[in-house]
């Protein structure tokens, strides 16, 4: 035997205990991970027991899910996350602004088998030029919750569909003892968001119209639509609770389960409160309407909290792929989304029942699915719009404020944070 075949006998074991310490650190040979940054805190248990059964599934991919949420800035570690170079290779956005925030990261997902199932109202906040580049998680929606037995003992007959239809309603609530709105003012989202945004949805064309606000050729002020909201606040106070704003969000929900108002201005995330102090409670969701006319007569307002989206630049983007796809088609992630998660689909291939979604979720379930549904919008407008509007339309309810002076503070403030 020569010298080197000597050598090599020598070193052979060496290389093996080398090749298999390397094979050790990097993990399982052929298993890659996919790190995934999300915002849901409310479902970080369940994602994890999803994130379980898909690995038992698929040997060869491992979900490594890091949740930042409930009173943590998620926005903001998402960017450190980006600028410390440890770029998440699937994460979660929200639409309009926070997309076009991050499109150069975001990987086209048109292409998709999921796609051509994406229910319509959910499609809009994550597409640009006609691609897509996020996979919605959810639906959620929002009017009137109202209390069916109390609109049955109060003689009414018909859910109210018109502004005057709706004042009617209230005056037979009120005469039968029934206080008709329970109205959480004291919440920034309740005026800021939500209620702010009927203003929007009802114009014509929503997105033009925030456009033109921002290029100066529209206006609050003279606006017809912002004035028939304007009457819409006005009855909801005239037959609400005394001190509106003193009222917060969980005091508004306790308010309303326990029969104490016939009405609150919220969505469907209310279930799981609701329930906890009357589950009995016989529910529905009426229209918000602003004016007697057919215009978007019966629509309630819908869309997406939150979009799934791709970092274009990872290496696993395609596992990445794999696992959205198992999650809206195999029966294991659909069950996780409707029952685990209680989350309405944003997908037409996904049913959830009443006792997964709760009677709230299925009421905006059938508008969605009907057609009957109007847009959100406050993430189309500028940085901070929305609570400045909550701030103005508080001083409103409070007196200090006549109708035109919220308007033109409206005027004013989007002006300013247009230009920042």
């Amino acid at each position: 035997m020569n010298r080197w075949k000597r050598a090599l006998l020598v070193l052979l074991p060496l290389l093996i205990v080398v090749a298999g310490g390397c094979s050790q650190s990097s993990g399982t040979a052929g298993v890659v991970t996919v790190d995934v940054f999300q915002f849901k805190a409310e479902i970080s248990q369940q994602l994890d027991e999803l994130k379980a059964e898909f690995e038992r599934e698929h040997p060869n991919i491992r979900l490594n899910i890091q949740t930042v949420g409930g009173g943590s800035d998620y926005g903001a570690s998402l960017k450190a996350k980006f600028s410390s170079g440890d770029q998440p290779d699937l994460f979660t956005l929200g639409g309009d602004h926070e997309r076009d925030m991050w499109l150069e990261y975001l990987e086209d997902l048109s292409d998709q088998p999921w796609v051509a199932d994406v229910k319509e109202v959910a499609l809009d906040q994550m597409t640009v030029d006609g691609k897509l580049y996020g996979m919605p998680m959810n639906l959620e929606g929002y009017g009137f919750i109202y209390n069916k037995d109390l609109f049955e003992q109060a003689g009414i007959t018909e859910e109210p569909q018109t502004l005057s239809e709706l004042r009617e309603a209230c005056e037979k609530l009120q005469a039968a003892g029934i206080t008709p709105f329970a109205n959480g003012y004291q919440a920034w989202f309740v005026l800021g968001n939500h209620f702010a945004n009927v203003a929007f949805a009802q114009q014509p064309d929503p997105e033009q119209f925030i456009a033109e606000l921002t290029e100066g050729t529209a206006a609050f002020m003279g606006n017809e639509i912002f004035q028939q909201w304007i009457d819409l606040l006005d009855l909801t106070l005239e037959y609400g609770n005394p001190n509106p704003l003193s009222m917060d969000y969980s005091s508004q929900v306790s308010t309303f389960a326990t029969g104490q108002a016939a009405m609150m201005q919220q969505g469907n995330w209310t279930q799981v409160q609701i329930d906890g102090i009357n589950p009995e409670l016989n529910l529905g969701i009426l229209p918000m309407p602003i004016h007697d006319s057919d215009t978007n007569r019966g629509m309630i307002y819908a869309g997406v909290p939150g979009n799934w989206v791709v970092n274009k630049n990872s290496k696993v983007k395609e596992e990445a792929k794999t696992f959205l796809n198992w999650m809206v088609t195999s029966e294991m992630g659909k069950r996780y989304i409707t029952s685990e998660f209680k989350f309405i689909p944003a997908l037409d291939s996904i049913e959830g029942t009443e006792d997964d979604l709760g009677q709230l979720g299925v009421e905006v379930l059938k508008y969605a699915d009907a057609g009957k549904t109007l847009s959100w919008n406050w993430t189309r407008l500028p940085n901070g719009m929305p609570q400045e509007m909550y701030s103005s339309i508080q001083g409103y309810i409070g007196g200090s404020l006549t109708r035109e002076e919220m308007l033109e503070q409206f005027q004013r403030n989007w002006d300013n944070l247009s230009f920042q």
